[in-house]
């Protein structure tokens, strides 16, 4: 694209000219100009002063490592670049943008790869402070309850209800509610598992440092001890040097089990059922059910992953089952030594004297030892005889429990003796927790899922009923039934059963699972919950008529009645997005989980919607409980289930208190959307602003269209993003792309297709086509209205004033010069504009998250420093793009290292991957 095409129109900065400066040109800032420009940006941002001051601390600590690793010289070039940034955003000036941009192409090619390095160690400390900061104020709010926003939790959302639907029947829902994150692989985070490992230390010093004594000893120690493990940050390679294994992902997730979500979540239920029912909390059965259950697709998910095989599934159903298992005895040890209740003040029931005289018949030297660790004390010693028996149930010994059940009932045969004898605080305290944990994580922690597409299934099958031997890939599709078999076998049916079908496009796509599980097992073939993956536009449009055919079919009757007469669905935002824009896909969800709730209700069935949402906004990703409070009636009914991938597990489940809140928040909006009030005002406003969606649905395609289908659009893209360098990026397993090149949109998978479009700092993925879709509409009052009202319009537009805020109009053009074609550059600026215009004409204001302040101070935070590593990655782009340009010295290798350097770096600023 022409550079005067990039200069033209730029409506929130002033363009600027490309004509590279030599750094030394521009006059040094001195120290004193340089405190102005920071104290000015800081002083903008709103930034809580606790806040402040670990991001200054943490930030000078790296200061103090890179000048003892690098040298002045080193520090005093990573400083230029980040005042010259934080000038250029502040001012809005060419100048100012243009001398950052000189400063960025002035490095050598080894000065740049630090500074690239020094630049993402400081967004790992700013995420961490921030985390830190969220973290802070929800114990503050948790240590005064009159001061907390309890709009969102259960128990307000309890209240409402009760209110509505009355006592009886809020109970039930409440019994009812389900919350089933399915964790994913991909994308993995961009930052390494010993990167995560050492910020994850480092909190644990700045919550050691926030609770020493001002200048004590202890303070002075986790200073010393933080400036150690950034110099860990700083020295441990940012790159992968290999694409990790499927069991790599898989023990990647187990660290969020081990060190989060198995103590977290039952804790959720106690704080849900402190708040319900009081001082009676802890002293009598709880109301609040087990209501989480995780699920899990690394290691199961083999639709376009060769590298997920049938013997990768056995396994990592087996490593989680081992991490629940150690998990659980070291649970049952923990609280059977707290249980030193002696036997004459709380004698035992005959159902725990039972338990122990079969144990000590089975153990007797065993029982012996606890007997004597032990004496009158028969309740501590029957828990630890339970966590024996856990452990032979991971070592597979011969005393093991046959299934979960047989702990829940031995559990329970304890609470009952403990509340008989009138010890009811341990009775509904600690073993009740042992019990919820149980019931949420059984033994095998998450329910494994398998997903194949649909093609593989229909190749299978075409090999197995012709005379040709079956090749390799229809083996191990047989294979994957067998391991599933194994698996319900050794952990039970919700150890793994769930089978998506990947482009589900007809009624038949399903029943060749069951036919091809009778060809590897036949009257031995797992029970199967088949669940369809409605994808693009026509297969969400055709989605009603295609379960209306397959509930027909035998297999799925006789799983239904098994049930309950539950069927799941699920809805795929990635691919519809990628097919019809972010705009008319969204449309076209709420429309398919309309009909489809309605068919089900009229069915009598009950319907579970799996939303196959990612973290990106391209990806429907955003807050869950506002898209959960904008779904149609009866699409929730009091279940949602969904993806959580990539960086996104880490940052909701990755920290104890955040893990809390999201579930507590998640759950909340999970049992009100089924209220009278929150149904009838969703399904009003669909009907009341119809002809606005049909308007947008129409003109939001045809312009989205006009960029994608315009002749040479994909190999335009692949120049103008650095979405073929991601792909030698070591994210994960599963490859990036469906074949060799990139020669149409069909090709790319939607995680690079959007994680291209991020690093680009145009987030096209997220928004384009909304802009001409409101000035299609074009009556401002009426769309002002359906803001305020409508929640699908609401959420939308509020996710897509996130996406927009992340952009970066400047350096999109820099990305957009990359490329030959002044026509769909200047189509991609020209809806930027026109979007933006809208968002801030709808939300107010005058400027993007003017009515999300703590969401503005974020990205507000972190966009002069994306800024610098975007320049560091446009010098490298263009130096692999066009030799000829290549600033300063390196081979194509090094400019490779420095782009995926800068990559991991923007993607820790922005928080986001794919």
């Amino acid at each position: 694209m022409s550079r005067a095409v990039m200069r033209a129109g730029h409506r929130s900065r002033p363009g600027y000219s490309r004509t590279v400066t030599p750094a030394q040109s521009f006059p040094e800032p001195t120290d004193t100009s340089a405190i102005r420009i920071i104290g000015r940006f800081e002083a903008g941002r709103g930034i809580p002063d606790a806040m402040r001051s670990d991001v200054r601390m943490l930030g000078g600590l790296l200061g103090q490592v890179l000048r003892e690793a690098g040298g002045d010289d080193l520090f005093a070039d990573v400083e230029r670049l980040r005042l010259a940034t934080i000038q250029a955003y502040d001012e809005e000036t060419s100048d100012a943008f243009e001398r950052a941009a000189a400063i960025a192409e002035s490095f050598t090619i080894e000065r740049a790869d630090e500074v690239a390095r020094a630049f993402t160690c400081y967004f790992h400390l700013v995420n961490l402070a921030e985390e830190h900061q969220r973290v802070r104020v929800l114990r503050e709010r948790a240590g005064q309850p009159g001061r907390e926003d309890a709009a969102d939790t259960v128990a307000t959302a309890y209240a409402r209800l009760k209110s509505e639907v009355g006592d009886d029947e809020a109970r039930r829902r409440l019994q009812g509610l389900r919350f089933h994150p399915v964790f994913t692989a991909h994308p993995t985070e961009a930052r390494r598992r010993a990167v995560s490992s050492s910020i994850r230390r480092l909190s644990e010093l700045l919550t050691q440092h926030d609770a020493a004594s001002e200048s004590g000893a202890e303070q002075h120690r986790a200073r010393r001890r933080m400036l150690e493990e950034i110099e860990t940050l700083w020295r441990t390679a940012p790159l992968r040097a290999q694409k990790p294994s499927p069991t790599d992902e898989v023990r990647t997730v187990m660290s969020v089990f081990d060190e989060t979500l198995f103590t977290t979540v039952p804790h959720v239920y106690r704080r849900i059922d402190d708040a319900l029912r009081g001082d009676d909390s802890g002293a009598s059965e709880p109301v609040v059910p087990a209501f989480v259950r995780v699920g899990s697709w690394v290691g199961g998910d083999r639709d376009g992953n060769p590298f997920v095989t049938a013997s990768v599934t056995r396994e990592a159903s087996q490593i989680a089952s081992d991490h629940v298992l150690r998990g659980l005895e070291r649970a049952l040890e923990r609280i059977g030594r707290t249980l030193t209740l002696d036997a004459e003040g709380t004698p035992p029931s005959d159902g725990v004297n039972a338990l122990w005289d079969r144990f000590a018949a089975t153990e007797p030297g065993l029982a012996d030892e606890l007997a004597a660790r032990s004496p009158g004390e028969p309740h501590r010693r029957v828990v630890l005889a339970l966590a024996h028996r856990v452990g032979a149930t991971r070592r597979g010994d011969d005393e093991r429990y046959g299934a979960p059940e047989e702990l829940l009932a031995d559990l329970r045969a304890v609470q009952a003796s403990l509340a008989d004898a009138g010890a009811r605080r341990h009775a509904f305290g600690g073993v009740q927790h042992l019990i919820w944990q149980v019931e949420t994580y059984g033994f095998h922690l998450t329910e494994l899922e398998v997903r194949q597409h649909s093609q593989v299934h229909a190749k299978a099958l075409a090999e197995l009923s012709g005379d040709e031997p079956v090749s390799a890939q229809t083996e191990e599709v047989l294979e994957v039934f067998r391991a599933i078999a194994d698996i319900q076998r050794d952990r039970g049916l919700r150890a793994a059963g769930r089978y998506v079908v990947s482009f589900t496009q007809a009624a038949s796509d399903l029943a060749n699972v069951y036919t091809l599980a009778r060809h590897a097992l036949g009257d031995d073939a797992p029970v199967l919950d088949v669940v369809p993956l409605f994808e693009t536009f026509a297969d969400l449009q055709a989605a009603p008529a295609i379960l209306a055919k397959a509930v027909t079919f035998p297999e799925v009757r006789e799983r239904m009645a098994a049930t309950g007469n539950r069927l799941e669905v699920m809805l795929g935002y990635s691919d519809s997005s990628k097919d019809v824009g972010p705009v008319a896909a969204n449309l076209a969800l709420y429309e398919a989980q309309e009909k489809i709730a309605l068919w089900a209700k009229e069915s009598g069935i009950e319907l579970t919607l799996f939303h196959g949402r990612g973290g990106a906004l391209g990806r429907g990703g955003g807050p869950a409980n506002s898209a959960i409070l904008a779904q149609p009636p009866h699409s929730v009914d009091g279940r949602f289930k969904l993806t959580e991938q990539g960086e996104v597990i880490f940052a909701r489940y990755g920290e104890p208190a955040i893990a809390m809140r999201h579930i507590d928040q998640v759950a909340a909006a999970t049992l009100l959307a089924s209220s009278p009030t929150v149904e009838q005002r969703t399904s009003d406003a669909a009907r009341r602003f119809a002809d606005i969606a049909e308007v947008m649905d129409r003109s939001s395609r045809e312009r989205f269209f006009s960029l994608v289908k315009a002749d040479g659009f994909a190999p335009w893209f692949a120049t103008v993003t650095p979405m073929e360098e991601i792909g030698l990026l070591a994210l994960g397993s599963r490859p990036a792309r469906r074949g060799l090149s990139v020669e149409s949109l069909e090709d790319l998978r939607a995680i690079p297709w959007v994680f291209a479009w991020t690093q680009a700092r145009i987030n096209l993925a997220g928004w384009f086509g909304l802009g001409t879709a409101l000035a299609a509409v074009g009556d401002e009052q009426r769309l002002a209205e359906a803001y305020r009202e409508w929640p699908l319009l609401h959420t939308m537009i509020d996710n897509v004033a996130m996406s927009l805020a992340k952009t970066d109009e400047r350096i999109a053009r820099e990305y957009l010069a990359l490329g030959d074609r002044d026509d769909l550059a200047q189509l991609v600026l020209d809806e930027l504009a026109l979007t933006r215009e809208w968002v801030i004409r709808l939300t107010g204001g005058v400027g993007l998250l003017e009515n999300k302040p703590i969401l503005q101070r974020a990205v507000q935070l972190r966009t002069p420093y994306v800024d610098a590593l975007s320049l560091l990655q446009l010098r490298a782009l263009r130096a692999l793009r066009d030799p000829a340009e290549a600033a300063g010295s390196g081979s194509d290798e090094e400019q490779r290292r420095l782009l995926l350097l800068s990559v991991s770096g923007v993607a820790a600023g922005l928080q986001n991957t794919g």
